[in-house]
């Protein structure tokens, strides 16, 4: 388990962090890497989609999870939609970054 505390402008809480990633990088098949753009997705927004996608909780028990609000939790995992959509529809890559 890992627990992240970001430190941005306002200190945030430590968020509850269970996701471990074993790939960071993610490609369209056939392209090179180098002449892609890329998309970060925080370990955070991996873990809101873990929750709300692979484990199947409904926003207020994967908030629970990660121990943040319900609205915050919204934040993140529609920051992650939105991240993982611009890079199928525009065909980027997606890097995932640990801060």
């Amino acid at each position: 388990m890992i627990r992240r505390c970001l430190r941005t402008g306002r200190p945030r809480l430590c968020r509850r962090i269970r996701f471990k990633n074993k790939i960071d990088f993610y490609k369209p098949q056939g392209m090179p890497a180098a002449s892609l753009d890329f998309v970060e997705l925080t370990m955070e927004e991996m873990e809101a989609l873990r929750l709300k996608n692979v484990k199947e909780l409904n926003q207020t028990e994967a908030a629970k999870e990660m121990q943040t609000s319900q609205s915050t939790f919204q934040r993140i995992l529609n920051s992650a939609y939105k991240k993982i959509s611009q890079a199928l529809i525009e065909g980027k890559a997606i890097k995932i970054v640990k801060e």
